[in-house]
């Protein structure tokens, strides 16, 4: 299911991730089962992730973070150069 944010969550969100570093990065094999797999792991423990691309094609950066967001079923909050920003909450906090 994907997840649906407002402009003002993704002004939250990309607050808090102004201070976090890349957390996973990918390289020129793009997205892979072991890069979405840490993704999933990464988003398991934060919820709020960056993750840095190094791919120089600024339309292939775009798609590969949307796979990616797919992928490990988050959110895409933000992009900036080589970064992108993803959310997923965690399981317990859908309580409603």
């Amino acid at each position: 299911m994907p997840i649906s944010l407002t402009a003002r969550d993704r002004a939250r969100l990309k607050a808090r991730a102004h201070a976090l570093e890349p957390n996973v990065s990918v390289g020129n094999a793009g997205a892979t089962t072991a890069v979405i797999a840490e993704v999933d792991r990464a988003l398991a423990k934060h919820e709020l992730i960056k993750v840095k691309i190094q791919v120089d094609d600024r339309d292939l950066r775009k798609q590969l973070g949307d796979e990616i967001g797919a992928a490990a079923d988050a959110a895409v909050v933000h992009r900036v150069g080589k970064i992108v920003i993803l959310f997923r909450p965690r399981p317990d906090d859908d309580s409603a």
